[in-house]
């Protein structure tokens, strides 16, 4: 999947699973899970233990199927392992421009980290892709997404951090491009128990929010 294709299937879809959890294994099943539900996305948090195995490991059994991402990246030499690993986007809670200017010269897709206007102006300016928002919740939400988009209407954001099936139409009407969803899709009980069908059944849930609230925005 090229760039172009890999930026068009993140809108498309409109949600980005973040998975974080308590080993490799955990990972490749909530991916499995959250596929299952409809969602063709998983970003795999360098914080799993084992994450660039799982990403390695899922590249190779759903590569073809599935966009997958490496998240909390922090430094260029992360980014690496995660690219040589299969990773088809990078994200991060920050702004490490390093990072940026190596995924900008692979091609790769980047989801660079800010939080006020001058942070998300700098991630833009830097060539990130989507600026990922976070922690959203902490600031307003909605509101927050909203009262930067007004300034800022070209730049794509991605809100990261209190994103529920209760929050996600407000934050796709205040214009975010997509939504990061953490704990709220991808329940840690409900992973470690092995009850993914709930976790399949969030995953639809938060499908059908992106779908009625793209319908309901149509002129």
């Amino acid at each position: 999947m090229n760039r172009s294709e890999v930026l068009q299937r993140i809108v498309d879809v409109g949600i980005i699973p973040v998975v974080r959890g308590t080993s490799s294994e955990d990972a490749l099943l909530a991916a499995e899970a959250v596929s299952k539900g409809g969602i063709p996305i998983v970003e795999i948090t360098m914080t799993v233990p084992g994450a660039i195995e799982a990403i390695r490991e899922l590249a190779r059994q759903r590569g073809t199927e599935m966009l997958i991402g490496a998240g909390t990246v922090l430094d260029v030499q992360t980014a690496r392992r995660c690219l040589e690993a299969g990773a088809q986007f990078l994200a991060s809670p920050g702004l490490d421009l390093d990072t940026v200017r190596l995924a900008r010269s692979q091609g790769t897709v980047i989801f660079a980290g800010a939080l006020t206007p001058t942070e998300v102006i700098a991630a833009w300016r830097a060539g990130s892709d989507f600026v990922k928002v976070f922690p959203c919740n902490a600031v307003g939400g909605a509101r927050y997404i909203a009262s930067l988009k007004g300034p800022l209407p070209d730049i794509p954001l991605v809100p990261s951090g209190g994103v529920s099936l209760e929050t996600a139409p407000e934050l796709l009407r205040a214009g975010s491009a997509a939504l990061a969803v953490g704990g709220e899709l991808l329940d840690a009980a409900a992973i470690r128990s092995r009850q993914l069908d709930s976790i399949t059944q969030n995953a639809r849930r938060f499908i059908s929010l992106v779908q009625k609230a793209r319908q309901a925005a149509r002129p």
